[in-house]
């Protein structure tokens, strides 16, 4: 459990990764066309975010839909994401900051986290198989922590999606969520996430009683945490990945909101037991 809680300080209860989903990047159907123009926004966000409580950050190339799987990532994603994560970095230089590369672009995230300094990913598919929108997936984790070894990034964690959103798992159906989530345990991952059905659900209740205080490693909210459900989750939980409840329209796909943003860390201060400060 260390390597992931550690990066905050011991005070930090329940610490809140807040999204930068970037525009679609070069390659991709909804490239826009200019790589400037999208840095440009990146690094408003992140400014947005240097300006609140936030705990950490995670990049995540959301808009590059349809997604491929890792066989078919080109380098223009991993050389990309690698210079978006410069740009965040720069603009949040000791802010805890993870990757993520859709879909299933473990390996590649972690080159990135290695040669951008991030702290921790955020993969798909780490243990047993399952069907997802963008194909058949194969479980990953000997061959990514093999990876990791092999190019020295062992400080970075690996967090773990265990029964995502957006797949079906009628293969793995005789296993229960906590089996799952144990045999991510056992295969050394540094956190487990838990989600809805899709980008913005919520967690149900009942998955997270499943998983709480039955495992060494933490467990992540990974979808669907509001300004109203938060409180169910805090006790429950050691970290809550935020993505489109800070957007103005509470899409996914929209502008980050400062008001949402800090309405949410103001709860998550309640919930802690410490006074709200706004770091603006």
């Amino acid at each position: 459990m260390q390597k992931f809680l550690r990066l905050f300080s011991p005070s930090v209860k329940c610490p809140v990764i807040g999204m930068i989903h970037i525009p679609a990047l070069p390659g991709t159907p909804l490239y826009r066309g200019n790589f400037e123009e999208s840095l440009q926004i990146v690094r408003k966000e992140a400014e947005i975010y240097k300006r609140s409580s936030i705990n950490a950050v995670m990049i995540e190339n959301m808009h590059d839909i349809p997604y491929v799987q890792q066989r078919d990532l080109g380098p223009e994603t991993v050389a990309t994401m690698t210079r978006v994560a410069v740009e965040v970095r720069k603009v949040l230089p000791d802010t805890p900051l993870g990757v993520q590369i859709l879909a299933c672009g473990n390996s590649q995230a972690l080159a990135v986290a290695k040669a951008a300094g991030c702290q921790f990913i955020r993969t798909e598919g780490f243990v047993f198989n399952h069907i997802a929108d963008e194909g058949f997936v194969d479980a990953c984790a000997g061959s990514l922590l093999r990876y990791r070894r092999s190019i020295d990034a062992e400080s970075v964690a690996v967090l773990t999606d265990v029964k995502k959103k957006h797949s079906s798992h009628a293969i793995t159906e005789d296993l229960s969520l906590l089996e799952t989530a144990k045999a991510a345990e056992f295969f050394l991952s540094d956190g487990v996430i838990v989600t809805g059905s899709a980008t913005g659900d919520p967690v149900k209740p009942n998955d997270l009683d499943d998983l709480s205080g039955k495992l060494n490693i933490p467990v992540l909210i990974g979808s669907g945490a509001t300004l109203n459900n938060v409180s169910e989750y805090f006790p429950k939980c050691q970290g809550i990945i935020v993505g489109s409840h800070f957007k103005k329209s509470g899409n996914w796909d929209d502008e980050l909101c400062p008001d949402r943003i800090d309405s949410f860390m103001r709860r998550i201060s309640e919930l802690r037991g410490y006074k709200f400060i706004n770091i603006k």
